[in-house]
């Protein structure tokens, strides 16, 4: 079996490390012993943003990504939207872009530099927040779920408040997305509550149909 080399180490902010690691051609980033992203693993986050993209009402839209992780969600809708599109990552750790950059460029291709996208160093809060803030799509893949495993700030995303905050940084019509690696039905009734149609769909994590179950809920604002 081909051993794991340890490329580098990142600290997560109010977390525990995260840890790149390479074996072979693959790479994953682990947050202790879990493995939180691998690129053997991409086809739950790429539907994220397919699926996403497929469900908005505009044909240039304003995305804001809450996560870069390995870029899959990125490269996806990159792939869906026009040259008008503007799409704006949140990332918490520094880190993951400069390994974007470096140790995983072959993968990243030049997404990063794409002229839609602006990348944005820090909590995907503050851009859901920001004054006049209006996204027609909002996707977080913060974390393993709506929970906070990486670091216990990220539960506020998901709150009651979090989520109000997420609708109404959305434009009528507009689709917060959230990755998750199982289902959660007390998040599932949070989003109804707050007022958004919800759809809940089940993926396979690897692009070729297998591997694990994973869930991507679909929260609508109306109008």
């Amino acid at each position: 079996m081909t051993p794991r080399e340890l490329v580098a180490v990142a600290e997560v902010p109010g977390g525990q490390p995260l840890r790149l690691v390479r074996r072979g051609g693959d790479h994953m980033i682990l947050l202790d012993r879990n493995e939180l992203m691998s690129s053997r693993m991409s086809g739950s986050e790429a539907l994220l943003g397919t699926m996403t993209i497929d469900r908005l009402r505009s044909d240039a839209p304003r995305v804001l990504i809450g996560g870069y992780g390995m870029g899959f969600t990125l490269r996806a809708v990159l792939g869906r939207v026009g040259a008008a599109a503007r799409v704006t990552v949140a990332e918490l750790v520094p880190e993951i872009i400069d390994w974007a950059r470096g140790p995983m460029a072959t993968m990243t291709g030049d997404c990063l530099d794409d002229p839609r996208v602006t990348v944005r160093i820090g909590d995907v809060a503050q851009w859901i927040g920001a004054p006049g803030a209006s996204w027609d799509a909002i996707m977080l893949d913060v974390d393993n779920g709506p929970d906070g495993v990486v670091r216990d700030a990220n539960n506020g995303l998901y709150s009651a408040s979090g989520l109000d905050r997420a609708r109404r940084a959305l434009a009528p019509g507009g689709v917060l997305a959230v990755w998750s690696a199982g289902s959660d039905a007390a998040f599932t009734r949070r989003l109804k509550a707050t007022g958004f149609q919800v759809e809940e769909a089940k993926v396979r994590a690897r692009e070729n149909g297998k591997g694990p179950i994973h869930t991507i809920w679909f929260a609508r604002r109306a109008g």
